[in-house]
């Protein structure tokens, strides 16, 4: 019964009416209205704004306006050492609750999200921003931009070349923002453009200005191996090389140094691409106008050799004043050379004066007019008729071009070089750079050709041979070569016949082979024209003609032992060399293989 009246009692109970804090249910109600209006609607992922409250050495507290505060590692504000309760900073809500039912939120990313907002935004306005060098890296330095690391290449540090990095870091500088990688979050930084962008509004005011043939004062800037760069304060102009000195600049450290200050004059300028062109040897009087006018063509001149090309050499007669001195104005040889044969640079040379152009200014030299010509007195040196060593200097197909002496040259014709061995080309003959003795036969000083001969150093032995090889005459020979359907027969005494195709046939039908010897008969001799012209059917056909009728109808079956008869028959009756025509033409063989 008492439990029936508990439970009853306990159901009935109005909770609500119990009011401990002292409001009344309507009272709770709207106050709990009024404090969840206080409250803001934080989105996780997303960056916000929080008001600092506390901070210490280890954490700084911030609120968001949410029912609990954020809690930030001091580490992530290091940036700023002047943080302070009431600054507004940026945070990023990681998560509202983790599972300690805390907010968790971060500054570090909240910056990094804020920086590449910004980042983009600057590289579309081309907004100047200050950054902080934080350290120097391969190829640039790493900047700090609204807590981005951004990337600022050497060459984009000043307009300048830089030699040392480090005196860059730890400092504020302003960059432009000018690229960026939107794959991989890297952002390019450029400290040059604002200077360049200062500089071309300083060049637009200085070439406005300029006039061709004003001279300015400069300061050497920059030294390349084609020319010098001026500062011309504010826009810089190119001195080339070529326009540094009158005289020859192999180059230009030898006429200025770096920061030196020179006066140069402007020779042209663009005003589109922004170049001047500037000249350092125009402010000085052409060498060629101090020309002493006493020079005259034959004149002997002295200098010093500058330049060497295959063709010549260029020497200067005095600082600006150059002549041209031609290969083939250093000898009075006729070969093929190269200047630096003969010359080379820093020689000291006199010379005459072959040409001189004082408009075009222009000179050529010549040296070997200072040698005596080498054919003014040919005839006496040499004569006709008489005999030389020459040193062979090279070959065409007609004959040998030889070197009697330095300029003086002879040619041998390929028929002048033997009696009796036909030669196809003088390279059989001889070699390049070979002595060979040589006869003088004819002189054309005006010219300047000479005839020589070889041969002729000897007797002719086909006035000894017209005897020893008289037609009808057989010899041994030996077929060497088929040519043009006719064999080429290797004779005794080197000499050389013809047998024509015809006339090749042996007694058994066959034809002599190459390299095979046999018996020939002359049948033409001809000394002028150096021809011999044998038969070998000629050693058969005539005996079979005087043979009887019975003989000549012997069968085939003895043609061996007939062609053998025949032979010897031949050369019982043919006419042979007398022994006196042997011992003269020994003695003669002997005395051209004495001068081979």
């Amino acid at each position: 019964m008492a439990k029936e009246i508990k439970a009853q009692g306990t159901a009935e109970f109005d909770w609500d009416a119990l009011a401990l804090d002292g409001y009344t249910a309507v009272e709770r109600s709207e106050m709990s209205d009024r404090y969840e209006g206080t409250l803001k609607s934080i989105a996780e992922r997303e960056v916000i704004e929080g008001t600092v409250i506390s901070l210490n050495k280890k954490e700084v507290v911030v609120n968001i306006g949410s029912k609990s505060e954020g809690v930030i590692p001091t580490s992530e504000f290091r940036y700023n050492p002047d943080l302070a309760v009431g600054d507004t900073v940026d945070i990023f809500v990681e998560t509202q609750e983790d599972k300690y039912g805390q907010l968790v939120v971060s500054h570090k990313i909240a910056r990094v999200h804020s920086a590449w907002n910004k980042v983009n935004e600057v590289l579309g306005t081309g907004e100047i921003i200050t950054g902080f060098v934080k350290c120097r890296t391969k190829g640039g330095l790493i900047v700090d931009v609204f807590g981005l690391e951004a990337f600022l290449p050497g060459s984009q540090i000043d307009v300048k070349p830089i030699r040392d990095y480090d005196v860059y870091v730890g400092k504020n500088m302003e960059f432009k923002v000018v690229k960026i990688n939107q794959e991989f979050k890297n952002v390019v930084v450029s400290h040059k453009a604002l200077i360049e962008a200062e500089l071309e509004e300083q060049k637009k005011q200085i070439i406005s200005g300029l006039e061709k043939g004003q001279v300015l004062e400069g300061t050497v800037k920059n030294i390349t191996s084609y020319g010098v760069f001026i500062d011309l304060g504010g826009v810089d102009g190119l001195v080339h090389i070529t326009d540094l000195s009158w005289g020859r600049v192999n180059h230009p450290e030898e006429i200025v140094e770096l920061d030196q200050k020179i006066n140069v004059v402007i020779l042209d300028f663009d005003n589109e691409k922004k170049r001047i062109a500037l000249g350092l040897k125009q402010l000085q009087a052409h060498p060629w106008d101090a020309l002493s006018g006493e020079l005259n063509v034959g004149d002997k001149v002295k200098g010093k050799v500058v330049v060497m090309a295959d063709y010549g050499a260029f020497v200067e007669i005095a600082p600006g004043i150059e002549g041209l001195i031609h290969v083939s104005e250093m000898s009075w040889s006729q070969h093929l050379r190269s200047a630096q044969d003969f010359l080379k640079v820093g020689d000291e040379i006199e010379a005459a004066v072959l040409t001189l152009d004082r408009e075009e200014r222009k000179m050529s030299l010549g040296i070997k007019q200072l040698m005596p010509d080498p054919w003014e007195a040919i005839e006496g040196k040499f004569a006709v008729q008489t005999q030389h060593t020459a040193k062979v200097r090279n070959f065409t197909n007609f004959g040998v071009f030889v070197e009697l002496e330095e300029g003086v040259d002879g040619l041998i014709h390929i028929s002048d070089l033997s009696w009796q061995k036909k030669i196809k080309h003088p390279s059989e003959f001889c070699k390049v750079d070979d002595p060979i003795d040589v006869i003088v036969m004819e002189i054309d000083r005006e010219n300047r050709r000479i005839s020589l001969g070889h041969k002729q150093l000897e007797e002719n032995p086909w006035e000894v041979f017209s005897e020893t090889f008289k037609e009808g005459s057989t010899h041994t020979g030996t077929v060497i070569e088929n040519k043009d359907k006719s064999g080429i027969v290797s004779l005794p005494y080197g000499l050389e016949g013809i047998c024509p195709a015809r006339h090749m046939r042996k007694a058994d039908g066959s034809n002599v082979q190459v390299d095979e010897s046999n018996e020939f008969v002359i049948i033409e001799f001809n000394k002028d024209s150096r021809k011999i012209v044998v038969s070998h059917t000629k050693t058969f056909e005539e005996i079979e003609d005087n043979r009887p009728s019975k003989t000549k109808s012997t069968g085939s079956g003895n043609n061996s032992g007939g062609e053998s008869s025949s032979v010897k028959k031949v050369n019982q009756t043919s006419e042979k060399s007398t022994l006196g025509d042997l011992d003269a033409l020994t003695a003669l063989k002997a005395k051209m293989e004495k001068g081979n």
